[in-house]
């Protein structure tokens, strides 16, 4: 599997705080069934002064600390992109990381406001050749009064990942409702970690995979955890699914994962 969301990077935002730490969530990972991870650490100013070529740093630091230790995760430059209105500006120019150099970002707006032209900047970013990927919407706490506001950011051209935790109801019932209801309604694009930590929001797609195939199908899983992020990772077009009635399906299908039970208790794909 592929997660294109995590704060694995050593000492560079609220995620992971050592060496130590990074190393064990990336064997935690790959005990998972992740074989790439993207190194998103926040980039928000005032805050996390984070940009492309400190991030590439730390990535190319910790990659060789995952070789010293024999453990085979690849990892990718990327970063969890807060907004900011001067922010095309700033992927432009470079100073801000898309996600393997492609045209595909995490764009993540405030958690408890919705900001002002949230998406006259999505169809700036859209416009300028950028597809914005709008991180764990189901954990928004406006979602409740302003879901539309994710339906025309999804409609602009917006991509949708979900948490993981938030589909296995491990962010709460809120979260939990709206990750259900944006599966059902074929909005989401992706699935990902964003884990925090060894202990604290563990990496980890298996659990949130296994219950999108038993609501959606084996095939649109293996869509949002390996298909679409692996093309995203070679910067070929994923177009939002948008909204479309999404599959039912029982756990007797074998889709691409061929029995995900059976795979993800051995711990592998």
């Amino acid at each position: 599997m592929i997660d294109l969301h995590s704060h694995i990077l050593p000492g560079l935002d609220d995620g992971s705080s050592s060496v130590a730490e990074s190393l064990e969530m990336a064997r935690l990972a790959v005990a998972d069934g992740t074989t790439h991870m993207v190194c998103t650490p926040h980039v928000m100013p005032g805050v996390y002064q984070n940009d492309t070529a400190s991030i590439e740093q730390a990535v190319q630091a910790l990659e060789q600390e995952l070789r010293h230790a024999g453990i085979p995760l690849a990892l990718y430059v990327g970063a969890d992109v807060h907004v900011t209105p001067d922010l095309p500006d700033r992927l432009k120019l470079g100073k801000v990381p898309t996600l393997n150099r492609s045209r595909y970002f995490l764009f993540e707006p405030p958690h408890h406001i919705l900001p002002p032209r949230l998406e006259d900047l999505a169809s700036r970013l859209t416009n300028a050749g950028y597809v914005p990927i709008l991180t764990h919407p189901e954990r928004l706490t406006w979602i409740k009064s302003n879901y539309d506001v994710i339906e025309r950011l999804n409609a602009l051209g917006c991509l949708i990942q979900l948490t993981a935790d938030s589909v296995i109801g491990a962010f709460g019932r809120t979260a939990l409702y709206y990750s259900e209801k944006l599966l059902d309604e074929g909005r989401v694009d992706i699935i990902a970690s964003d884990t925090h930590g060894a202990t604290r929001r563990r990496p980890g797609l298996s659990q949130a995979v296994v219950a999108i195939a038993n609501r959606c199908g084996e095939d649109e899983a293996y869509n949002m955890a390996v298909k679409r992020p692996g093309a995203i990772l070679q910067n070929q077009l994923v177009a939002p699914i948008g909204k479309v009635s999404a599959k039912k399906s029982g756990a007797s299908s074998a889709g691409h994962f061929g029995g995900l039970g059976r795979l993800f208790k051995s711990g592998s794909l």
